[in-house]
Formats: C-alpha cells, structure tokens, sequence
C-alpha cells in the first residue's frame, strides 16, 4: 500500500490518532496492565492464591518500642555537663550514672570515655563494657 493511502496520514495532528481517550494505544491497556497490575481486581488467577489477599500479622510501627540509646562518648560529656550543673556527685573520685532516671535503656560503645564512671543501665553491649572498665569504672543492671 502506498505510504499516502494509510490511514496514518489522515488522522496526523488528530492527537490520539484514533485510539480514543483514555489509553491512546499506549502501555497495557489491552492486558489490564503490566506484570501483576490488577491482580485483586480484575485479574483474580484461581491457580495462583499466593498473590490474593492477604497473609500473616505485622503489628503496627506505633506499638513497636525502640529502645533510647546513649554511646559512652556521649555519655561522658553528659556526665561533665550534669557535674557542673551539680545534678551528680562524684565519690571516691567515681561518678554514679544511673541511665534509666535519664531516659535511656543501652549503653553502647562508640567514643572514648575519659573518667571512671559507676553506670547502672538495663542493657549494654560488650565494647561499651569493655571501654567503661578500661578507664575504671564498673557497668550493673539495675535491681
């Protein structure tokens, strides 16, 4: 066929070209779109039952508690700060720390710590111990 008799030619400048409204002759629109596009929809597969509804329990993000973490670094300036504005004591050249009246629940090891420190945490991980021994100090779980 000639190119000047195809349909092409007369519909130029029509924008959809005579493939209606809303798909225009583009993407999946004779399949209901791509991949598993659909699938709850219109495109429910009897043999395959994995990909309809829904499975197992995630309980929700808002219940889930992270727990308030502090590294021994900044623990220690923490302590220098609370010893200056005299809101904890230091005994026998030790401070107490008691991180639970301070809102945290891990010690964990990142930073240096600089001064013997007594810490009272519910968890903490073997670096954070291992670096609060080294300077002099002792780590406990609270009773």
């Amino acid at each position: 066929m000639a190119r000047r008799h195809r349909k092409i030619r007369k519909l130029r400048g029509s924008r959809t070209c005579g493939w209606g409204i809303t798909g225009q002759h583009r993407a999946g629109g004779m399949r209901g779109g791509h991949g598993k596009a659909g699938i709850h929809k219109h495109r429910l597969i009897p043999f395959a039952p994995k990909f309809a509804g829904r499975t197992g329990f995630k309980p929700p993000s808002s219940l889930r508690k992270e727990p308030k973490t502090i590294n021994v670094g900044e623990l220690d300036e923490l302590t220098r700060n609370l010893i200056a504005n005299k809101k904890l004591t230091q005994e026998k050249g030790r401070t107490t720390v008691n991180l639970v009246e301070l809102g945290y629940s891990k010690l964990l090891g990142g930073g240096k710590v600089t001064q013997p420190l007594i810490v009272k945490v519910p968890s903490f991980s073997e670096s954070a111990a291992k670096k609060i021994k080294e300077a002099g100090g002792e780590i406990t779980k609270p009773a």
